[in-house]
């Protein structure tokens, strides 16, 4: 079965006129990106993809873990009582992040740097089974996004707290490519960093950009798949949080990379995937970490009260299970 999701807006797409769809791609963040655009034929392609690539290099160097001068691992580094003058664009992130924990009642933490890194989904390899309680809470200790102190661009270090944006700033690559695009007169576009999405205007033919919700693989030969649903892409972002992205096996349990900041540990609460639609891609990316945290009822709670659309996939006892929210519902139903 495919399902087809429409948003709701006044006025389609008007048809670009004097282009055809060019592609293009690259590697960042430990993934891929790629591009779809209605350009001209003679466009030079590989100068449009380094423009991309600047784009997503920027966002490393300011907020990955993995590279140890970033600006982020450079702050996580800094002393007690120091005060970090921020990238713009780390700022921004850091107080969307903001926003989104306090919103979330704390469900999206930006300060997990320490608790990621001890479970093994920061730059250090997974040990294969989990830590001990003492060093949880020995991690915990310091982290909390109420100690957070943005003074303009400027973030002071309380002491040990270790800033973590995987959560959104894969995202916000998304926008950021989005954003390079549109500067140099790109009006159709289709833009994907590992998964997640933003997609602006028609292609030629007058057809929006569809895409396909990522769908969470079947546990076992009993479990149904999940429905194939495609989604007509026009100024809006999707993210997907899964529990099979990145986990380890001990024990026979799973510990998925999502970290629940009340516990300290991976979420438990049968959320298999997350899949949030908005305009903004960090935001998508942030809240379907939240809502992943959250579980699925307090979940599907929060998504109506916001009018946000968004897919919960959980795991029930006979197979996957589906919560649309309200306005997802209303673009399935468009």
């Amino acid at each position: 079965m495919t399902r087809v999701l429409v948003p709701l807006i006044s006025t389609p797409p008007a048809r670009p006129v004097g282009g055809i769809v060019r592609g293009f791609d690259g590697a960042t963040m430990g993934t891929t990106w790629s591009v779809k655009a209605v350009l001209p034929a003679t466009t030079d392609l590989p100068a449009m993809t380094a423009m991309v690539q600047r784009a997503l290099d920027r966002v490393v160097a300011e907020m990955s873990a993995w590279d140890p001068m970033s600006a982020l691992s450079r702050f996580n580094r800094s002393a007690a009582s120091s005060w970090t003058a921020l990238p713009e664009g780390f700022a921004t992130v850091l107080r969307r992040a903001l926003e989104i924990a306090e919103g979330s009642d704390g469900a999206f933490d930006p300060t997990l740097g320490a608790v990621t890194d001890l479970w093994g989904f920061g730059p250090r390899p997974i040990s294969g089974a989990p830590p001990s309680a003492d060093a949880i809470e020995a991690a915990r200790a310091p982290m909390g996004w109420s100690r957070i102190v943005l003074d303009g661009d400027a973030l002071f270090q309380p002491g040990g707290l270790s800033i973590d944006l995987n959560g959104i700033a894969k995202g916000f690559g998304v926008d950021e490519a989005a954003r390079a695009l549109e500067r140099a007169g790109v009006r159709s576009y289709l833009v994907e960093v590992g998964g997640e999405l933003r997609g602006v205007g028609a292609k030629p033919d007058g057809q929006p950009w569809w895409v396909e919700l990522e769908r969470p693989p079947v546990a076992s030969a009993n479990d149904e798949a999940a429905p194939r649903t495609l989604l007509a892409l026009h100024g809006l972002s999707v993210a997907t949080s899964g529990d099979y992205r990145r986990f380890f096996d001990h024990a026979g349990k799973r510990y998925a990379h999502t970290l629940d900041p009340a516990s300290g540990a991976p979420c438990d609460a049968g959320v298999v995937s997350v899949t949030v639609i908005h305009p903004e891609c960090m935001t998508a990316d942030a809240l379907a970490t939240a809502l992943t945290v959250m579980g699925p009822d307090a979940a599907l709670a929060f998504a109506t009260a916001r009018n946000l659309p968004a897919l919960i996939v959980t795991r029930g006892p006979n197979g996957l299970e589906e919560r649309l929210s309200p306005a997802l519902q209303a673009m399935l139903d468009a």
